[in-house]
């Protein structure tokens, strides 16, 4: 199949996989369509979802079929019952881990605004922007953006599968927010272009999911996330509360981000991408909270909970990926993954995997 010879717009590499489940998908996924062993995966039980190479990595193979795809993978993939069917039950764990992490707050539809805004207020995660622009080096910056690019580089993408299952003001909302996150139409301004340009002043990779393979699943994690929201229209409503809580929580710390820069030397193409968000989204702010989520609600007020329930959650896992990267600065260590093989050869998995079936168009 035809693939664009631009790496720097996707599709990606598939990554290296992390285990046995990730393993097999992989092996699946390099040969034509077809049905995935009904066993695979029977024991999907992890001991902690949120940080589970295996699944993590799992997830967000599936996931970005639904985005770019991967170099070399047959686009049918992304409709295949079985595989369909494999995502689900990995779904299900990582779900039922956020829901026992933030539960699912209740809060009439008049008060989704003034809900977002205290679970903000109340939002006491590890100090990653304040360490970023006063004592982090250079090398630990780079890892940060390092961790970054898996989103920045595809920047809205996730939160646009809302657009066409919203209607009236919350739609009008997303819209003049993702207007702005895609540069009005005009490449060079669109988030993940100054994003790009960050990397290149770092020196890194500027390729579409260059860095997959250094990030831990607690990253992945950040991502999936946004994918399980975005992919589920009943999840509609923690999409954008998801995406309030970004943009509610967004303009101080790319303020600290791009002083952080300034402060080591690096000029105003590495700090443009935050410094664009600094005033960006210091006016989505305003839009996320009252007209995208107080409009949503105000259409239909069962869904009030989800908001909250989708901006807790972003708020937690986010915490979870600032502790991982302080925690692991703080014990003089790489926040990236360190160089290993995979848990289980390809090869194990071939020699398991199930023969290919034909698939119709």
């Amino acid at each position: 199949m035809p693939q664009p010879t631009d790496r720097r717009y996707g599709p990606a590499s598939l990554p290296r996989a992390r285990g046995p489940l990730s393993t097999a998908v992989s092996v699946a996924l390099r040969r034509p369509p077809h049905d995935l062993a009904a066993d695979l995966g029977a024991d999907l039980d992890p001991a902690d979802p949120l940080t589970d190479e295996d699944l993590q990595l799992t997830l967000f193979l599936c996931y970005e079929l639904h985005y770019r795809g991967w170099r070399g993978v047959d686009e049918r993939w992304e409709w295949q019952p079985s595989l369909l069917a494999l995502r689900a039950r990995a779904e299900r764990p990582f779900e039922a881990a956020l829901r026992r992490l933030v539960g699912t707050p209740s809060v009439p539809p008049a008060g989704v605004p003034a809900g977002l805004a205290e679970l903000v207020a109340a939002d006491d995660g590890p100090p990653l922007a304040a360490t970023l622009q006063r004592r982090a080096d250079l090398a630990q910056f780079r890892e940060f953006v390092t961790h970054r690019s898996v989103y920045h580089l595809r920047e809205a993408d996730p939160h646009s599968w809302a657009l066409p299952r919203l209607g009236g003001p919350a739609k009008a909302a997303l819209v003049e927010i993702q207007t702005d996150e895609y540069g009005n139409g005009q490449l060079d301004r669109m988030h993940a272009e100054l994003f790009r340009r960050t990397l290149d002043r770092l020196g890194l990779d500027t390729d579409y999911g260059a860095h997959l393979d250094k990030v831990p699943s607690v990253t992945l994690a950040t991502n999936n996330l946004m994918s399980l929201f975005g992919l589920h229209r009943r999840l509609r409503g923690a999409l954008l509360g998801h995406l309030a809580a970004f943009e509610m929580t967004s303009s101080a710390p790319n303020r600290r981000y791009g002083n952080g820069l300034r402060r080591l030397g690096l000029d105003e193409v590495a700090t443009r991408f935050y410094d664009e968000h600094v005033e960006a989204d210091a006016v989505h702010e305003q839009i996320a909270a009252h007209d995208l989520c107080g409009g949503l609600v105000r259409v239909e007020p069962d869904l009030a909970g989800d908001v909250l329930f989708g901006a807790a959650a972003a708020l937690a896992v986010d915490r979870l990926f600032a502790a991982h990267l302080l925690d692991s600065w703080a014990a003089g260590r790489s926040s990236l993954r360190a160089d290993t093989p995979p848990t289980v050869s390809l090869a194990v998995a071939a020699a398991a995997a199930p023969p290919p079936q034909p698939v119709t168009a």
